[in-house]
């Protein structure tokens, strides 16, 4: 939900220059579940890395809507990649993931830019624009409280593109918030308020209305039972990981059909 405003740049920068105090106080009193989650990515992406046959090659990553890497840094710093790409429609927190994430033995790429618009081809790492070449395919791929700023079309059309971007083996970890099945974005967003208001006092009410404005205004939570499909047609074997202890956030285990 708040790590990356994907319906316009205008909005992410608004966000994580003005209400960065909101995001940081979701983060630190771990409103969201974050250290959860953490763990939980750290468990996939390492049961997928030891399943690997000895002799692959170094996994390339691409992360996409990486916010400031707070919380997946130390998990980044000890993975034998062969490159790591971190993609943000807000720049102005590249600088932050890359201090964040410090000195690593593997190149680093730092993109600005909509995660459709990666998935689609349009975005890439490489410099050479008019090489005329294909667009690279990567085996790990990981998005956090980000797609779901899509709406359910420009969903299909992410799932769809990505799994032309990922490697036969390859690994997609989506964190993210869902709703219940057959439950209303309205209704949603009203449970979720309602969260907000009566579970997070370490926030203040105004940094309160910060996130539930936000909410109401970008948050457009896939149906769990509905995007799970939309997966399977688009090529895409689907797996709940992890699911957080609100009936909102989760994090799902892709892997191509």
């Amino acid at each position: 939900m708040l790590q990356q405003d994907e319906a316009t740049k205008g909005g992410a920068m608004d966000f994580f220059e003005r209400q960065w105090s909101s995001y940081r106080a979701i983060v630190e009193h771990d409103l969201m579940e974050h250290r959860a989650v953490a763990g939980a990515t750290a468990r996939a992406i390492d049961g997928w890395l030891a399943a690997r046959p000895a002799e692959a090659a170094a996994p390339r990553m691409v992360d996409l809507g990486c916010g400031d890497l707070a919380l997946l840094a130390p998990l980044l710093r000890r993975l034998p990649l062969a490159h790591y790409t971190g993609l943000d429609l807000a720049g102005v927190v590249l600088p932050l993931a890359q201090k964040a994430l410090g000195a690593v033995p593997y190149p680093t790429y730092w993109l600005e830019g909509d995660l459709l618009a990666w998935a689609q081809g349009d975005l890439d790492e490489r410099d050479d624009g008019g090489s005329g070449e294909q667009p690279r395919r990567t085996e790990i791929l990981h998005s956090a409280f980000a797609i779901h700023h899509l709406d359910d079309d420009a969903k299909a059309t992410f799932l769809q593109a990505a799994r032309q971007r990922i490697s036969p083996c390859g690994l997609f970890i989506w964190v993210d918030v869902f709703r219940e099945p057959g439950e209303s974005r309205s209704a949603y967003i009203a449970r979720y308020s309602s969260r907000i208001h009566n579970g997070w006092p370490q926030l203040s009410s105004e940094q309160q209305e910060h996130v539930i404005n936000h909410l109401g205004s970008f948050d457009i939570p896939a149906d769990r039972e509905t995007i799970a499909a939309a997966a399977a047609e688009a090529g895409w074997q689907w797996h709940w990981a992890w699911q957080g202890a609100h009936q909102a956030e989760a994090m799902a285990v892709l892997t191509p059909a």
